[in-house]
């Protein structure tokens, strides 16, 4: 693991006075990296609160980590198609949170989609394509409603032989947001919080800019285009794509971001989206259902979710590119 190094960007000696300190720090963790700018009158206060965020992140690779034998939604996976696994409070309830998401999505996100994820390679790969068979035989050891979470007992069990959950679709927006009360508790007003750029977190506004800061939405098809900038402030924003992880095979794409009720990878004609909300784990988690489900399910999301402060700005290519924010009504620029 690469240690962080915490840089100052506004030496004492030419800072002004009255100008609040930069501070800047990254690790990483979870497969990526994790990036911290934090804005405050002294010094001593943005370094320990950096770095105890970025430590939050380390903290949690090693809870959440299904590459890691040694962390606990490793050991639940080793075990639960055995027996009932007692695991700890935080672990439980994110677990019950993904089982929420999992209901409304309909089934679009599913924590149980691990052996999909190795039939397709994706797991420690670039991908390839799988017999059908191989698909059938990954969709018998998958489905949310076989997860077992006991609340009493506080215990995880697999109904199914050969389950896994797998915490790609979640576990960066939950870090997210706990690294966010690290930073807060430790008397930070003004941050950017950014986990390989895939999840990030506006907190409070940077000095020059009082809507919040400013994040751009680059084109699907990767490159430096811009199809969409906003301000983040006080809010998160996930993004999932096709363009994420892929491989072409027999003159076709296929992207990581599966169906699990299907067990292929989502063919809607989607590229891309990209939620804001309060909370990381929901703007990351939402990314999949909207991704995966048609344009009349979007709305009906839309209808229901904006209320709580949440949008989706989505990238479809049918006959042509086409991006805007979803609303009941349909996209909007």
């Amino acid at each position: 693991m690469k240690q962080f190094v915490l840089v100052l960007l506004f030496p004492a000696g030419l800072a002004r006075a009255d100008s609040p300190l930069r501070f800047e720090a990254s690790r990483d963790a979870m497969g990526g990296t994790f990036t911290v700018v934090a804005y405050g009158a002294d010094r001593t206060r943005l370094e320990a609160a950096v770095g105890m965020a970025l430590e939050e992140a380390v903290r949690l690779d090693g809870l959440l980590s299904n590459y890691k034998p040694s962390s606990e939604w490793s050991r639940v996976n080793r075990q639960a198609g055995r027996e009932a696994v007692a695991v700890s409070a935080e672990l439980f309830h994110l677990l019950e949170a993904c089982q929420r998401f999992s209901r409304a999505g309909e089934g679009a996100f599913d924590i149980t989609v691990g052996p999909l994820m190795k039939t397709w390679g994706f797991y420690k790969g670039s991908g390839k394509l799988p017999h059908r068979g191989e698909v059938r035989e990954a969709l018998a050891r998958i489905g949310y409603t076989a997860l077992i979470l006991d609340s009493a007992a506080r215990t995880v069990r697999f109904a199914k032989p050969g389950m896994e959950i797998d915490p790609g679709g979640i576990g960066k927006g939950y870090a997210v947001d706990r690294m966010m009360d690290v930073l807060k508790a430790g008397g930070i007003r003004s941050a950017f919080l950014s986990a390989s750029g895939s999840s990030m977190y506006g907190l409070g506004a940077p000095p020059s800019e009082p809507r919040g800061w400013r994040v751009k939405i680059r084109h699907p098809r990767g490159g430096e285009t811009t199809v969409h900038e906003l301000f983040l402030k006080d809010l998160s924003m996930s993004t999932s794509g096709s363009q994420e992880k892929f491989f072409r095979a027999e003159g076709k794409l296929y992207s990581h971001i599966m169906d699990p009720r299907t067990g292929y990878p989502a063919s809607k004609g989607r590229l891309q989206v990209s939620v804001t909300a309060p909370k990381a784990l929901d703007s990351e988690a939402w990314t999949k259902p909207l991704y995966v489900n048609d344009q009349n399910w979007g709305r009906d999301w839309a209808a229901k979710y904006q209320p709580a402060g949440m949008r989706a700005y989505i990238c479809d290519d049918k006959k042509e590119l086409s991006c805007g924010w979803l609303s009941p009504r349909g996209m909007s620029q």
